[in-house]
C-alpha cells in the first residue's frame, strides 16, 4: 500500500505562516490558528509542507485502512483560506447556513476572507467537528 504523503512534520508552524506573502491571508490564517488551538487545547503542527494541523487521531475506514491524521487543520492557500473539518458537513446545515460566505468540498471549507464569516459560528462547527473525530476515534479530550 502507498505511503500517505501528507504526514506530520516537525516544521515550525509560526515559520510557515510568517511565509505567507498576502497579508489578509497572514492575518487570517493566524486568527484561525488561534481558533483551532484554543478549541482543541493542542499546539499547531505542520502535516506536510502547507497544512497547519491540531491534535491526532488514528483514522480506520471500512477498507480496514488505516492512517495518522489530524483532527482539524487548515492551510492559506492562495485561492482561499482552507479549513479541514475532517467529519465533513452532513451534520452541520444549521451552522453553515449562519457562517457567512464560503464554499465546501467534501471535508474542506475554502473562506476567501475570514471577515466575511461569523466567527462565533466558525469556533462552533470547529468545536462540534473535532467532539465527533474525538468520539468517533476515541480520543479523550
Amino acid at each position: 500500500m502507498a505511503e500517505l504523503k501528507t504526514q506530520k512534520t516537525l516544521a515550525s508552524p509560526a515559520a510557515f505562516l510568517a511565509t505567507v506573502t498576502d497579508e489578509r491571508r497572514r492575518r487570517d490564517a493566524q486568527a484561525v490558528c488561534t481558533l483551532m488551538q484554543e478549541v482543541t487545547g493542542d499546539p499547531p503542527a505542520m502535516w506536510g509542507p502547507a497544512i497547519v494541523g491540531f491534535g491526532h487521531c488514528r483514522l480506520r475506514y471500512e477498507s480496514g485502512r488505516e492512517l495518522d491524521w489530524m483532527l482539524v487543520g487548515f492551510s492559506p492557500r492562495k485561492a482561499a483560506l482552507t479549513l479541514y473539518i475532517m467529519p465533513g458537513f452532513d451534520a452541520y446545515d444549521g451552522l453553515l447556513a449562519r457562517l457567512g460566505r464560503f464554499t465546501t468540498g467534501k471535508s474542506c471549507l475554502y473562506v476567501k476572507r475570514l471577515d466575511e464569516v461569523d466567527m462565533d459560528v466558525l469556533r462552533e462547527l470547529v468545536a462540534r467537528s473535532v467532539r465527533h473525530m474525538r468520539e468517533r476515534n476515541g480520543v479523550a479530550d
